[in-house]
């Protein structure tokens, strides 16, 4: 909590959105491997919630998102293996609200939503979620066209026992543009999920 509250003063000054986390985001993220945590870790409680709104909110003119953790993991897995509680984003809100009225809500942002259902999804959304992050959706939509190409164009692509490739199957700007396309169209499924297509923070 020391750093974020040098982190909210700086951000207010350079009218900066500050985005805090409580809890901890199982799975793993740029080389931190959370997966043998202890799962109480997993899910923020309304303790949690109360204790970032008290801290932060007497900061004048500062804006922050919360991630409160509800069972997110970073990366994706196999139905079942995550257990997902997004009514902990509800008992925290209830908490914040009966305590400092509704004008404390959180905007509330759901780390690790790749993989995830659109129906909790939507769920989230009625709890206060105004952002999510899917990373890995996106890396995966954007690298399977660009492997497509590869095997499909395999020696044309490579220079393969002595031939020259086709310079057209392994220039970057073809397949470059496969994944960006693809990359794109999950982008507009995340604004389709998230309610979002034609919003935005301004309105």
């Amino acid at each position: 909590m020391l750093c974020t509250m040098a982190g909210i003063h700086l951000c207010r000054d350079n009218e900066i959105i500050l985005e805090v986390e409580t809890g901890v985001v199982g799975g793993e993220e740029d080389g931190l491997n959370r997966e043998g945590i202890d799962k109480e870790k997993l899910y923020t409680t309304p303790e949690d919630m109360l204790a970032v709104h008290e801290a932060l909110s007497p900061v004048s003119g500062a804006r922050f998102m919360l991630a409160a953790t509800f069972g997110n993991v970073h990366g994706v897995y196999k139905p079942g293996n995550v257990v997902l509680t997004p009514t902990i984003l509800k008992d925290g809100q209830d908490a914040v609200t009966a305590k400092h009225g509704e004008d404390a809500r959180f905007w509330l942002v759901f780390h690790g939503g790749s993989g995830s259902s659109q129906e909790e999804i939507r769920e989230t959304l009625g709890y206060g979620v105004i952002k999510m992050n899917v990373d890995t959706d996106t890396q995966y939509a954007f690298t399977r066209p660009v492997v497509d190409h590869m095997l499909v164009n395999y020696e044309g692509a490579l220079k393969v026992e002595g031939e020259v490739g086709n310079k057209k199957m392994y220039d970057p700007r073809g397949w470059l543009k496969k994944g960006k396309a693809n990359m794109a169209a999950r982008v507009i499924q995340s604004y389709q999920d998230l309610n979002s297509a034609g919003k935005c923070l301004g309105r």
